[in-house]
Order: structure tokens, then C-alpha cells, then sequence
């Protein structure tokens, strides 16, 4: 099949958004007629660069960008991009009509932005659309903002309102009705868009690893017994949600085991000053900001992922540290809360600060105490990664539910997974 990709945010060798329009376009073009719009900005030079060293004879490339604008990162990566990557939007429009009446796309894929309060506004084309997965509907739940600084509450409402007003932009609703399929990262965003009047949502991971990475975090093997380390890898954000990590390794009093944060940001010297208050200084180290290939060595080195994320659409580290057979312990909350399973970590309820601080004391202490446990689920967790996270598996299910859609383009009925999907992944 002819299929158009609108991969706002596309670059080889990336994770995050980058990544995901790379890969989704680089693993659907080993089935379908494939091309990708997108901005040359930023990645128009590495993607050249990668195509000229492996070709994809079924991949190509449309890059353009606003002619009164030509740097997206200009005026910040925030409002700034945003803003830009609305307008954008109208005009990949008119260049996505214009490739239309030349090629006849059989399908229109949205991929990037992952976003889902903003509006696709190729699904006007007379082409069957897809959109995303779209994630960007959670929210930090309101008993955690007392931890929160001023400037952190801030950002949350400011967060808030951003989403509400694109909830009320009319080409979002047309956007989320015309949609051949609608895909959500989280169940946060799939409520939002039911009451935004989507009939069926399905719901599943943004994101996914390589092969190459799948086989790499397969050969860490569990360190030593003693000592037990957890590790926590991000930006230190105050919706990362560190400061609960910090709090449960106070509780769970194990003189015996380390904690390990990887990643910089605002909340370092809050963090800091954190586990000096909660006497846990001596047990808890602070790597900084490392290198993708350092930070994964760290890993290696740890027994546990804690990720206790307030509100994460996607959630790459439990994806890395399941492949690399690590338990994963995190907040019931977002991608992670679809990511693990029962079989693969402990997902915490976030009704209450202190609920929460409890009990993920508890499942580090049931972690830390029993290595069978922590062999078994880190067992667990490599089968899933590989059965469902790989890109190349990601790669086989969209081509298939491409032929699925333009198959039943004309039915009243909306196409399903591919019945070898875990169930937590399908919603009707």
C-alpha cells in the first residue's frame, strides 16, 4: 500500500518522540509504500546520513517547514514549538493534499507530536486516518501537589489550561471523529477522548526498543546479592516523582542496599538536600547527567528500576530495564502503569502521598529481601519486551492493522488488534 506518515518529530538513533517517528517509519517501510513528512531543521542531515549508509528503497522523505519560520526551536522548546508545530500542521495540509493527487495514499498514519490535545489536520483528506498513539491527558493527582514548589504548581496548572483550550479547539473534535483509528499511550488520555465523543480508543505503548538494544539489555545478567541497588534514571523533575523513591528507601530501612539516580535537572539540589534530611545521604548516589551507553551500564549494576512517575505518557525506562531483566517498581499512573504487569514489577496506587511512600517501601523491602522474586520477574519482563516492545514487532502490527483499515474503510464497525496483543492493550 501508498501510506503518508506525518512524523513531526523524526531522527535515527533517537528515543522519544524523535525515535518514535523514525522507527515507526523505518519498520513499516518493510511492508508498505512509505512516505514521511517532516521538518529539516533538525534531522533532515541525519536521516540523509542514515538512509546513504542502510537505503530503504520503500522510504521517503518530504521535508518542510513554514516559510516565515524555518527554526522550530526558536523563541523555546515549549510555547515556542508548540506554536510552531500547530502551523505546521495547517501547511502539512496542503502538502500532504498536494502529494495526494500525485500519489494516491492509501492510508495516512499521525505519529508525531504525540499530542493528543492538538489537532491532525490531514484527517480533512479523503484518506482513512490514524491517529498516534496520542498521549498528554494525565495529570499529576491533586493530594501529591503538596510536596510540589510554588513554580512547580505553576507548571501544573499552566499544564492544565494548555490541554483544556486544546480540548475546546474545534479541528481536535474533528480530528478525534474523523479518525479511521485512535490510539492513547495512557488511560488518562483515552477518557479524554471519550468525552471528547470517541467511540473506540486503543490503548497501548508509544514507544518500543530495537533489536539491537533488546539484545544488548538481554545480556545483563543480576549483580552480586549484596549490596541491593535500586536506580531511578530521568530528569529530576518534580513530577518524575523522585522525592518518593527518596522517602520509600528511608521507610523501608535497608542498611544494606543503594540507591542510584541517574539524570540532572531543577530538582537536583531539592533531591539533595532530601536524602540528607531523611539520613539516607551515605546509601543514595547522584550520577548527574550520563550518556545513554553510561547510564544503561549503571543499570547493569542495579538490581531494581524505580520509577515513580506522577504523570509519564510513555515511560522508555521500564521498557530498558524489563529487557534488561530488572523488576520494575512504579506508580500505577500513565505509559508505565500499561507497560508492567503484575508478573514484571509492582504498579502502586496513587491515591494518597503517604498510601503511596508506604507501599513502595514495601515492594522495595519484598524486592531487596527476595532474589528468586527478583530473577523471576526480571524473566518475565524480558518475554514481554521481546513478544510485544521490539520495534520490528511494533512494525508487523501496524501493517497489518493498515490492511485491516483500508480493508474496512467503509464499515460502520472500527478494526481490531491483532488478537496476539496482550489484552491490556486493547480497549472497546
Amino acid at each position: 500500500m501508498k501510506v503518508l506518515i506525518s512524523a513531526y518529530s523524526c531522527e535515527p538513533g533517537m528515543g522519544s518522540e524523535p525515535g518514535v517517528g523514525w522507527n515507526i517509519a523505518r519498520e513499516v517501510a518493510n511492508y508498505h509504500e512509505v512516505w514521511v513528512i517532516t521538518r529539516p531543521d533538525e534531522s533532515r542531515d541525519i536521516i540523509e546520513a542514515e538512509l546513504a549508509r542502510n537505503p530503504v528503497p520503500n522510504l521517503h522523505f518530504v521535508y518542510f517547514t513554514l516559510p516565515f519560520w524555518h527554526d522550530s526551536r526558536r523563541w523555546g522548546y515549549s510555547g515556542g514549538m508548540q506554536l510552531h508545530y500547530y502551523l505546521w500542521q495547517i501547511q502539512a495540509y496542503f502538502v500532504a493534499r498536494r502529494l495526494h493527487q500525485k500519489i494516491g495514499f492509501d492510508l495516512i498514519h499521525h505519529v508525531t507530536f504525540v499530542k493528543y490535545s492538538n489537532p491532525s489536520f490531514l484527517s480533512l483528506l479523503p484518506v482513512p486516518l490514524i491517529w498516534g498513539p496520542v498521549g498528554g491527558g494525565e495529570s499529576a493527582p491533586k493530594p501529591f501537589w503538596k510536596d510540589f514548589s510554588r513554580q512547580a504548581k505553576t507548571y501544573e496548572i499552566s499544564r492544565s489550561l494548555v490541554r483544556w483550550l486544546g480540548e475546546q479547539d474545534p479541528f481536535v473534535h474533528i480530528t478525534a471523529r474523523k479518525s479511521a483509528v485512535v490510539r492513547a499511550t495512557t488511560k488518562d488520555t483515552a477518557e479524554r477522548l471519550y468525552r471528547m465523543g470517541v467511540n473506540y480508543v486503543q490503548i497501548l505503548p508509544e514507544s518500543g526498543l530495537s533489536e539491537q538494544d533488546i539484545a544488548m539489555l538481554a545480556r545483563y545478567e543480576m549483580p552480586p546479592e549484596q549490596p541491593v541497588r535500586f536506580i531511578s534514571m530521568g530528569r529530576l523533575l518534580h513530577w518524575k516523582g523522585f522525592h518518593l523513591g527518596l522517602s520509600a528507601f528511608a521507610r523501608a530501612n535497608l542498611p544494606n542496599a543503594e540507591y542510584w539516580i541517574c539524570g540532572d535537572g531543577p530538582e537536583r539540589d531539592r533531591l539533595q538536600a532530601l536524602a540528607q534530611d531523611l539520613g539516607i545521604a551515605r546509601q543514595v548516589k547522584f550520577w548527574g547527567k550520563l550518556p545513554r551507553h553510561k547510564t544503561l551500564e549503571k543499570l547493569s549494576e542495579s538490581h531494581v528500576l524505580v520509577h515513580p512517575s506522577l504523570h509519564d505518557s510513555g515511560g522508555w525506562v521500564c521498557m530498558e530495564a524489563m529487557a534488561a531483566g530488572r523488576p520494575v517498581i512504579c506508580l500505577d499512573l500513565g505509559g508505565p502503569a500499561v507497560q508492567v504487569t503484575e508478573e514484571t514489577g509492582f504498579k502502586i496506587p496513587a491515591s494518597e502521598p503517604d498510601r503511596a511512600v508506604s507501599e513502595l517501601a514495601q515492594a522495595m523491602i519484598c524486592t531487596a529481601q527476595n532474589p528468586e522474586l527478583r530473577v523471576k520477574m526480571g524473566r518475565a519482563g524480558r518475554i514481554l519486551v521481546s513478544q510485544n516492545y521490539s520495534w520490528k514487532v511494533i512494525g508487523e502490527r501496524l501493517s497489518k492493522l493498515y490492511v485491516e483499515v483500508v480493508e474496512q474503510q467503509r464499515s460502520s464497525f472500527p478494526p481490531s488488534l491483532d488478537p496476539q496483543t496482550p489484552s491490556q492493550f486493547r480497549t472497546y
